[in-house]
């Protein structure tokens, strides 16, 4: 009788329990938001570089662009 009181009252693996669902639900949001960075990261290089490469297409040799250009 008094193990059944005494494995009752350890708490001692309930710790660890408690731990590896902290380290779970973590581990989950840093996966979600790596997956929303990543992904506006990707976007945001892709409309640069389309900027860029617009720019590139626009100029002429010769001409001087001013602060208040797009290029």
């Amino acid at each position: 009788m008094t193990f059944f009181k005494n494995f009752l009252r350890d708490e001692s693996g309930a710790s660890a329990a408690e731990y590896a669902l902290i380290i779970a639900v973590v581990g989950v949001g840093i996966g979600a938001a790596a997956l929303v960075l990543g992904n506006n990261v990707g976007i945001a290089v892709g409309g640069a570089a389309n900027e860029v490469s617009d720019c590139n297409n626009a100029t002429n040799p010769g001409t001087t662009w001013t602060s208040g250009d797009n290029c």
